[in-house]
């Protein structure tokens, strides 16, 4: 993956579209989510028709705030899975990702500033200065190793009226742990998007 990734939601659509472009501007990933599902089931495709899924993420219970969601590929191999820190995760989004069939933790994603969610929900329900929150309240999040070492940014780059969000690489990264790091980013994008 050629970095920084640059994640875009689609203005305007009534179920959840997220395109995924590396820094030439070529889409690697295209994602809809499906409105009204019970047990959330997600297809990523490699183009925008979705003629070409890549892999699959699918919830392991049915509406449930700390739910594992697990990473499939095409040929149905599972790749990892990631779940949100239960009750921690209220305060402050930490999500733990695990490689394989494992439930062991081997990366995590932690947010950077709690308070940037609180502040952007008071100000959004202030009529008109609600709009310009996508300017000043932007978060971010921190993908780090069990030892602490950060290796990647996620974060939302100030705009009006779009949701746009980049990925860095910081730190060296196995191709295992890019798929694994960026496959979790995207699910908790899709879990936290009413959030900045």
């Amino acid at each position: 993956m050629q970095y920084p990734l640059t994640l875009k939601f689609k203005l305007f659509a009534l179920a959840p579209q997220i395109y995924v472009n590396d820094a030439t501007g070529n889409l690697l990933l295209y994602v809809r989510q499906k409105l009204f599902k019970l047990r959330e089931q997600i297809t990523i495709c490699a183009d925008e028709a979705q003629t070409q899924p890549v892999y699959s993420i699918s919830a392991d219970r049915i509406i449930d705030f700390s739910a594992r969601y697990h990473f499939r590929d095409r040929n149905g191999t599972e790749l990892g899975s990631v779940k949100r820190k239960g009750m921690k995760s209220i305060w402050k989004a930490h999500y733990d990702i695990a490689g394989g069939s494992s439930e062991v933790p081997v990366l995590s994603i932690h947010e950077e500033n709690p308070w940037v969610k609180i502040m952007d929900a008071l100000f959004a329900e202030i009529p008109i200065l609600g709009l310009f929150t996508g300017y000043f309240f932007n978060p971010t999040f921190h993908v780090t190793r069990p030892d602490g070492t950060v290796v990647m940014h996620f974060s939302k780059v100030p705009a009006f009226l779009s949701r746009i969000f980049t990925i860095k690489q910081v730190d060296q990264m196995t191709e295992q742990e890019q798929q694994l790091a960026v496959l979790s980013l995207l699910m908790m994008i899709l879990l936290e998007r009413n959030r900045g």
